[in-house]
């Protein structure tokens, strides 16, 4: 039955289909991997989730809603564009009629997406305004080496809340190895924060 309902089809609409199918398969393979956290971090599951989700969503939004030029939403675009051209291939006989139907459908999918993401970002953020205000003063280990004198950036591990998080991190002072104990004495960026290695604390 698919066969013969695949072979009935003229080449356009066959090329619309696969078109069409690749599109949905990859939107829902994005959506997946936005909401688990694919691109987390390395560290604890605390730090994983909660990495995982604020680079993955925040990419996702700041891309989406600054840059109309992006992969996703492209996808977003053929996924409205081409279920609105099957479905109402029927209805509306006229093809100009029926592409700009369509164009707009995929317009108006890749602007709601958008502005989704970027309402999930928002919110993110908010919610983590006091968490990361919390970070100053509290103790933890270095996870990835940080370059001295803010030449770069490595990664830390904190205790917030009886949690473990993880961080970006730079530092005033020498290199500091991996497991270093460190204090946290300053938040720089959304997702970094300024240490120092407490056995300069002791006097």
């Amino acid at each position: 039955m698919i066969t013969t309902w695949w072979e009935s089809l003229s080449v356009v609409m066959k090329i619309l289909w696969g078109v069409t199918l690749t599109a949905s398969l990859i939107f829902l393979i994005q959506s997946i991997l936005t909401f688990i956290g694919a691109d987390a971090g390395e560290g604890g599951i605390d730090a994983d989730i909660d990495d995982g989700f604020d680079s993955e969503v925040a990419d996702s939004a700041v891309e989406g809603g600054t840059n109309l030029l992006t992969f996703r939403n492209f996808v977003n675009f053929i996924l409205g564009f081409g279920w609105t051209a099957i479905l109402l291939q029927e209805k509306i006989h006229s093809i100009p009629l029926l592409l700009i139907v369509a164009v707009l459908v995929g317009v108006a999918l890749v602007v709601a997406v958008m502005y989704l993401f970027k309402w999930l970002s928002s919110m993110q953020q908010s919610g983590n305004i006091n968490l990361y205000k919390s970070a100053v003063g509290c103790n933890g280990n270095v996870y990835l080496t940080i370059p001295g004198e803010r030449k770069g950036e490595g990664k830390v591990q904190i205790s917030i809340n009886n949690s473990v998080r993880e961080y970006r991190a730079v530092t005033e002072s020498d290199t500091l190895p991996t497991n270093t104990p460190i204090r946290v004495v300053e938040v720089i960026g959304h997702d970094t924060v300024l240490v120092e290695p407490l056995e300069s604390l002791i006097i």
